[in-house]
């Protein structure tokens, strides 16, 4: 009797693990926060299968990584480009994902039209603000209801917590963030709307952005979000000081999400006047050309689980962890700052297969 019992304890123990194992990170994260991924135009429009197949097996958010942007979507005054964002939107509600809108102010990759008239020169303040609008208005409300939250704002606030001056700062004026928002909010007043920005774990920075929200808020303009933009390193950024923003942001009463994720891991080399040597550089630039020693990736490794526990430990504050491409194969990483330069710095390899240390997660 006592090993009928004992072996029927064992059964009920395996079925429960067998319960909570998953075999997706979707299934993993599920009661921690969206996993997403950015899918660039090859995968939208199914040119890359095996990538369009594994964020739709995997992911459960995506956020469109160039289509949206004003130079791809809005290439000149009096034409949209929506082919490729409808595709986007399409591939999101087919998969039942959460979709994100990015970006739509930036001045990186603004149409190059945009702050100009047709002699060239720099527009007026209230043609600068028709325009803003105009694109603003258009884009968000061809899809309302269907874009969940949008990246109103990218990248405005250098690492000292100073405006970066861009030509909406320099034509319009500091109020241009506000005006940004307002007009997202009222082309879709139910979706959500974020702030979204790089080293967000720089203490001048950081209190830049809790200044932003709390100005934005004072005024009645709807933020939801701020996006930290998880560009990492093997030595950057400071964990103690990421963990400090992520407390921060979720102070002020906004979401945190852990945005555009990738750690290089590529050792950080910077090139000064004393090298000469360039054959010398471009190895030190690019180590590992073929594939990772073991050393190197169970580095990487580590500095996975260390990010990853700790968006988990903060899982009350975090709503979505978004990474910046599917598979090291197709990372903007890889060709960077030097052609020829191959990284490995996202969750997937470059055969499509999750790596060791995230199927870790699948099992905990």
């Amino acid at each position: 009797m006592k090993q009928i019992l004992w072996l029927c304890a064992v059964v009920a123990l395996f079925s429960a693990c067998a319960e909570r194992s998953a075999t997706t990170l979707k299934e993993a994260f599920a009661e921690d926060f969206h996993i997403g991924t950015a899918m660039n135009v090859p995968q939208i429009l199914g040119l890359d299968k095996e990538g369009a197949a594994l964020t739709a097996e995997h992911f459960s958010a995506i956020v469109a990584e160039n289509c949206m942007k004003s130079a791809e979507i809005h290439p000149e005054k009096d034409r949209y480009h929506f082919e490729d964002a409808d595709a986007f939107v399409a591939f999101g509600e087919e998969h039942g994902m959460f979709i994100t809108g990015h970006t739509l102010v930036w001045h990186s990759q603004l149409s190059p039209w945009f702050p100009y008239d047709e002699a060239g020169n720099k527009v007026l303040r209230e043609e600068m603000i028709a325009r803003l609008k105009d694109h603003i208005s258009t884009v968000v409300g061809r899809y309302k209801g269907r874009i969940k939250g949008w990246d109103v704002v990218n990248e405005a606030i250098l690492d000292d917590g100073s405006l970066r001056m861009t030509p909406f700062l320099e034509i319009i004026g500091e109020d241009y963030l506000e005006l940004a928002f307002r007009f997202a909010h009222e082309a879709d007043p139910e979706a959500e709307l974020y702030y979204n920005d790089y080293s967000m774990a720089s203490p001048a920075k950081r209190e830049r952005v809790v200044q932003l929200v709390r100005d934005l808020k004072a005024k009645g303009i709807r933020i939801d979000g701020v996006g930290m933009q998880g560009h990492m390193g093997m030595d950057y950024p400071d964990v103690g000081e990421f963990e400090k923003s992520i407390e921060a942001y979720a102070a002020e009463g906004v979401k945190v999400m852990i945005t555009e994720w990738d750690i290089s891991a590529l050792p950080t080399v910077q090139q000064g006047a004393e090298i000469s040597d360039t054959v010398a550089y471009r190895k030190a630039m690019n180590p590992y050309p073929d594939t990772m020693p073991q050393e190197a990736q169970e580095a990487w490794n580590e500095r996975v689980r260390t990010f990853m526990d700790l968006f988990l430990k903060h899982s009350d504050k975090i709503s979505r962890v978004t990474t910046w491409g599917v598979t090291d194969r197709s990372s903007w990483l890889n060709n960077w700052p030097m052609r020829g330069r191959t990284n490995y710095p996202l969750l997937f390899d470059r055969d499509n297969q999750l790596k060791p240390v995230m199927r870790e997660y699948l099992n905990r």
